[in-house]
């Protein structure tokens, strides 16, 4: 199979406006992404609906196109992204703009899933840790997950799921393997062209989580386990962070 890239960009912001153009050391923020995708993807791209980002890619030789800023979403932004390519790529990978740090052998981890012909959509998942206690777990910005004995996904939620019945709620993380969703995405380029098109669920709206959509309209969503640890940059705060951690690995 053959695999694009893509990397949904928005200027626009409420927590951390410019948040692509970040500086992370000597680079903005997009570049690592763009340089970190482009180990395991030969096509990669920025789907973007600002000039300034679009600007940077191309100073650093990377490839931008300009999308809708009307978009609700990642996805519809790499189907848009996708068809103003000109790509004959049989499946898209959306890899998050705020991933400074990616690791290849996750993007690789996903394109895996689509050795199964079956696969028409695919995404990662992460064993939690139980080191990392309860409100890391309880924490509703951390989806969770559960799989099928194929390794589907069930069911995605903000809430911990499963429900250990027979167990106090203290000792769950040791009673069973709980998973946390990793927020890269795979999509065979048709299945692409039909999920843009469904209308928001009724699962979707209540978790606020857009994969409810796809498995409520009946399509499966294979996962592959990642263990690789990720700096996800949401808030000014955690590019502080970011910035620290590229000091140590660079200086």
């Amino acid at each position: 199979m053959k695999f694009i890239g893509i990397i949904p960009a928005r200027y626009a912001s409420t927590r951390f406006p410019g948040k692509p153009l970040a500086m992370i050391g000597v680079k903005p923020m997009i570049q690592r992404v763009y340089e970190r995708a482009s180990m395991a993807l030969d096509e990669v791209i920025v789907a973007t609906d600002d000039e300034r980002i679009l600007s940077a890619v191309e100073a650093f030789g990377g490839r931008a196109v300009m999308t809708s800023d009307k978009h609700r979403s990642g996805t519809d932004r790499c189907y848009e992204a996708y068809c103003l390519s000109g790509s004959d790529a049989d499946a898209v990978i959306n890899i998050q703009g705020d991933e400074p740090f990616i690791d290849p052998s996750q993007i690789e981890a996903l394109k895996g899933c689509f050795d199964r012909p079956d696969t028409c959509l695919a995404t990662l998942v992460r064993r939690f840790d139980p080191s990392a206690g309860w409100d890391a777990l309880f924490n509703p910005n951390t989806p969770k997950v559960v799989l099928d004995d194929e390794m589907h996904a069930l069911y995605f939620s903000r809430s911990i799921i499963p429900y250990v019945r027979n167990h106090p709620w203290q000792e769950w993380i040791d009673s069973t393997t709980y998973y946390t969703h990793v927020g890269l995405y795979g999509y065979r380029a048709d299945t692409l062209a039909h999920i843009v098109q469904l209308p928001q669920s009724s699962l979707e709206l209540a978790e606020s989580l857009e994969q409810l959509r796809w498995l409520q309209a009946g399509y499966r969503i294979s996962a592959a386990v990642t263990d690789c640890p990720t700096i996800g940059i949401d808030t000014p705060a955690d590019l502080e962070r970011a910035v620290e951690y590229i000091k140590s690995i660079e200086e």
